[in-house]
């Protein structure tokens, strides 16, 4: 697969036509999740264009699509990379088959599975943990101001990138396949942009919690006489003390299995309490 191929080439199967269906069919990829085979029909969903071009057969289609309903997960933003790697595999068994030689179907799957899980880490860092939380930061940030551009800004930022990621890996699977994803390992380019990535998302959770999380004690303790304002005590400390302290504690709850609603409902009788006594 390390020979490039050429989308415009009608005796390729990856046409424009078939790279359209294939493209538009990513996107259900989890519409029939379940957890004995996770994403498998929705990946095999997406091969079905390009399977059936390569094999008239309605035998040999069939046998080519059972191979595809295997084990899979990985991020869906990314997922069109390796169904690129699947066409191109499945390509090269059919001529090689042509030919006379004889190939290893079981290859394709084994090579998916290598590929699901690296690249599922990657797009987790980037897509569930970047752009995500940046969309987020900035969309709650503008909608809490009363600003419909709080949704617009989410969605654009998160999907921008997305659709980019999933145009452009169906096109460089297919193309590339394997040799791109190797030269981006053996140069540290994959390692270099998922550090990035988690240092990004950091940054932006950081920003978030201390532009987002209100929390402040209007309790004033008079001492020998003097008036002491516990909050001036707190900022004392570091500022932003106290929402730095309920985003960890919250975060430790969540490490200890409490369920979110648990944690919310705990919130709203905690701040209920503690404004009725004067303490929040």
């Amino acid at each position: 697969m390390a020979d490039k191929k050429e989308l415009t080439n009608e005796e390729s199967v990856m046409t424009q036509d078939i790279f359209k269906k294939t493209f538009w069919r990513s996107f259900p990829l989890q519409a029939c999740f379940f957890y004995e085979r996770m994403q498998n029909v929705g990946f095999a969903y997406q091969m079905v264009p390009a399977l059936k071009k390569l094999y008239p057969d309605k035998e040999e289609a069939s046998a080519a699509l059972k191979r595809h309903t295997v084990i899979f997960n990985t991020t869906p933003a990314i997922v069109t990379f390796i169904t690129g790697v699947a066409i191109a595999m499945e390509e090269k068994l059919k001529k090689a088959k042509e030919n006379g030689e004889e190939g290893d179907p079981e290859s394709v799957n084994a090579v998916k599975t290598a590929l699901m899980g690296p690249l599922a880490g990657i797009g987790d860092s980037f897509f569930w943990g970047t752009f995500r939380i940046i969309g987020a930061g900035i969309g709650c940030s503008l909608a809490a101001q009363g600003s419909i551009l709080g949704v617009i800004m989410f969605l654009l930022i998160y999907n921008i990138p997305h659709l980019l990621v999933r145009y452009f890996g169906l096109k460089i699977g297919y193309q590339s396949g394997m040799s791109f994803l190797g030269s981006m390992s053996e140069g540290g380019v994959i390692a270099a942009l998922s550090e990035v990535a988690k240092v990004l998302g950091l940054v932006v959770v950081g920003s978030m919690c201390a532009s987002m999380v209100n929390l402040a004690s209007p309790l004033v303790l008079n001492i020998g006489g003097a008036d002491i304002v516990v909050q001036d005590i707190f900022d004392g400390i570091i500022s932003g003390f106290l929402p730095l302290a309920l985003t960890l504690g919250t975060y430790k709850l969540l490490q200890k299995g409490f369920k979110t609603t648990t944690i919310l409902w705990g919130m709203i009788i905690v701040g209920i309490v503690g404004s009725v006594l004067g303490i929040l």
